[in-house]
């Protein structure tokens, strides 16, 4: 690959694609190029796809439901199903579930009240080219900042998931009562992942920790070797 590009969704209401642009170049050494939601095209020759957080819409009617309707919308699930990497962070999680891309639904944290602050998460899949920088069972610090957080399946597609080792990250202690603490999860091909921390927020230890670096690390690499 003799260059990475990749792209930003946004959204009316994020508020976190400039830092997940930042972090993907600091990575990558490449700018990530921004896309409007309204566009119907995304840029040519796409490796990676990103939908930061936020509160699209105001997270009106549902979070995430409004936005899965935006024009671009369409051609990220075309991009997705051609083998594109997409990664959706919080509010693009959401995204991610109601455009049909992830399995289950994000609902109101069980607490009733915002999270904001670094959780620890166990690495569930090392496999994916998201997280194969990691080790299986490995424990992450990762911020979170979210009011409808809590993941939600039924019992048939949560074992199906699971058994399918769909389950790429859970929180390896109580935050907003996501069924079996399921934190991020990965769509069947592997070339899609949702998941409610920031990595994106986890790149420099002057800000905390890098724990989340290693998923950009991760993926630019696996796309390299590919």
């Amino acid at each position: 690959m003799s260059s990475f590009r990749s792209a930003v969704i946004t959204f009316p209401g994020s508020n976190c694609d400039r830092d997940m642009a930042v972090a993907l170049e600091q990575v990558s050494g490449t700018p990530a190029l921004r896309v409007w939601h309204g566009d119907a095209s995304l840029p040519e020759g796409l490796d990676f796809i990103a939908l930061p957080g936020g509160f699209s819409y105001g997270d009106y009617l549902r979070s995430g439901a409004m936005a899965a309707r935006s024009p671009i919308m369409q051609a990220v699930v075309d991009a997705a199903g051609r083998g594109v990497p997409v990664l959706g962070v919080c509010n693009g999680f959401q995204v991610l579930t109601e455009a049909g891309l992830l399995p289950g639904a994000l609902m109101r944290n069980a607490s009733q009240n915002f999270i904001c602050r670094t959780v620890a998460l166990k690495v569930e899949n090392s496999q994916s080219l998201f997280t194969a920088g990691y080790e299986t069972g490995q424990i992450v610090a990762i911020p979170v900042a979210h009011h409808d957080g809590n993941y939600f399946a039924d019992s048939q597609t949560l074992d199906r998931i699971e058994g399918e080792g769909r389950v790429a990250f859970r929180y390896a202690e109580q935050v907003n009562g996501s069924a079996r603490d399921i934190a991020g999860v990965l769509n069947k091909a592997g070339n899609v992942l949702g998941m409610m921390p920031h990595p994106e927020r986890a790149i420099e230890s002057a800000h905390g920790g890098s724990d989340g670096r290693v998923l950009f690390e991760s993926a630019i690499r696996s796309l390299i070797a590919a």
